[in-house]
């Protein structure tokens, strides 16, 4: 039984067929064809490969094949289309354009054969398409991307991100968050990186995306949410002296976290992060280390202003600067990325037992070791590995024969506190980066809370010790507190 109207659309089929069909049949058209069959089926054969083989691949190898080689496809199939355009115009130039497209003959077996072909490659690239625009983004998202592709210009930021507590979080997250907006402008920002990678115009160092961050709001307290922080946090820190002992001196700390509590809004996160937005300040440097005034919303909800007489040259410079609403990075700058110094760097690795406090004047002479200038990170290693090793041998032979395994241990721990923290051929060196966490390294809480900010009605911003932390023990060798604790 014949449908009706059947033929009339096989009619009109043919007839949208027909100029494609014969406009096809030139060499740029063909060869666009020939090139996306190849990508494709290069890629359908690496997607194969990729899902048998698992684990992560080769940021090199995700370059090709999840951006380069799929931009080839898209090529090829723009040739198709360009193809068709072109000997179009250049038929109706010369006016051979026809009125009528020769009729297509379904009845001849290698045009049917090839139209089918063409209906498969249709599917194939559709799904190609989709596949490879997903999986470019997500490369470009990934780890591996962002951190290992440039490796010069990103490595001291990932060898810092590897070894944070966020180094289970994809950089995007932060970097990035949620909504289509942030995604494109963060593809457009890449695009001028790629330029700057591939000129060597980028700087050194890198400086911090301070200004470039999303609010905290919608990235850090996705997961840290504010009104949940509460209560307080012992902190022990065990420092050593650069003595022939590497005497231990222990400090202990209650840390006031605080945040939402049934006393309403306390400790640190609870008056710097309450539910509303109590601090504003204003920087005139590109880190936000020079803060000349401060705003603060009190709990009457009148609004005090705190201005350093040391810091305000002048009004110009003070309506130049970055008026800023406080949140989370202002104090966490460096959550993620954050590099160590020597002395606390050796400290730890010997509370870790990573170097033996056996050692006499291992903590004194590795600060010394990775405080020297060296030319570039492996003649810094060679030179590391060598100083640790002469000073024993040449000072405490004993020593170096008793335990030499002791000593190459060090040697080697020292070499990966240099390889962590310092990257030469980006100038980046012990306390480039500043963490605004404390205020023992670094300015930190002290930028605001340094007896200088003053009110009109003289109130100052507090500088007591106590309202952050109660201070159990300063630099003591043998703390009563941590018996008390249970703790030694």
């Amino acid at each position: 039984m014949k449908i009706v109207g059947e033929g009339n659309f096989r009619g009109q089929i043919g007839v949208w067929l027909r100029p494609l069909v014969f406009l096809g049949h030139n060499a740029i058209t063909l060869i666009g064809a020939v090139i996306t069959t190849s990508a494709g089926l290069t890629l359908l054969a690496f997607w194969a490969f990729e899902i048998l083989k698992g684990g992560p691949i080769h940021p090199y190898a995700g370059i090709v094949f999840f951006l380069i080689l799929p931009g080839i496809f898209f090529f090829g199939l723009a040739l198709i289309p360009l193809g068709v355009y072109i000997r179009r115009r250049k038929l109706r130039s010369m006016g051979t354009l026809p009125a009528i497209y020769p009729r297509i003959d379904l009845h001849n077996p290698i045009l049917r054969r090839g139209f089918v072909l063409v209906g498969i490659a249709t599917v194939l690239n559709v799904i190609i398409l989709g596949i490879a625009s997903y999986q470019g983004v997500e490369q470009m998202d990934s780890v591996q991307f962002c951190g290992q592709t440039c490796h010069t210009v990103m490595g001291p930021v990932f060898a810092a991100y590897q070894d944070s507590p966020h180094s289970r979080v994809a950089c995007v997250e932060c970097h990035i968050g949620p909504g289509a907006s942030w995604f494109v402008r963060s593809k457009l920002s890449g695009v001028r990186q790629v330029f700057a990678v591939t000129f060597k115009t980028y700087s050194r160092p890198i400086p911090t995306p301070v200004k470039e961050l999303r609010p905290a709001r919608e990235t850090c307290e996705q997961c840290h949410w504010p009104q949940k922080f509460e209560g307080d946090k012992l902190v022990v820190r065990t420092k050593y002296q650069p003595d022939e002992a590497n005497t231990p001196t222990k400090t202990v700390l209650v840390m006031k976290i605080g945040g939402h509590t049934a006393q309403g809004n306390v400790g640190i996160h609870g008056r710097h992060l309450d539910t509303v937005e109590r601090i504003s300040y204003t920087s005139t440097d590109d880190r936000r280390q020079v803060i000349p005034r401060v705003t603060y919303l009190d709990d009457d909800g009148k609004t005090i202003e705190f201005n350093s007489a040391e810091l305000i040259s002048n009004s110009a410079q003070l309506a130049a600067g970055e008026h800023r609403k406080m949140d989370c990075v202002d104090c966490h700058n460096t959550p993620t990325h954050a590099f160590q110094l020597p002395e606390r760097a050796v400290d730890q690795a010997i509370t870790d037992r990573h170097i033996s406090p056996q050692l006499p004047y291992i903590k004194k002479k590795a600060v010394e070791l990775l405080r020297a200038d060296y030319p570039d990170r492996g003649t810094a290693t060679q030179q590391i590995a060598r100083g640790i090793t002469e000073f024993y041998r040449t000072t405490y032979p004993d020593t170096y024969r008793d335990h030499r395994a002791l000593i190459e241990s060090a040697a080697q721990t020292v070499q990966k506190i240099y390889l962590r923290n310092v990257f030469p051929e980006m100038k980046v060196t012990w306390g480039t980066y500043i963490n605004n966490i404390g205020h023992e390294d670094f300015l930190g809480c002290f930028r605001c809370h340094d007896g200088n900010h003053t009110s009109a009605d003289g109130r100052t911003i507090t500088q007591d010790c106590n309202a952050c932390h109660s201070v159990l023990a300063m630099e003591e060798t043998n703390p009563e507190v941590l018996t008390q604790l249970g703790l030694q």
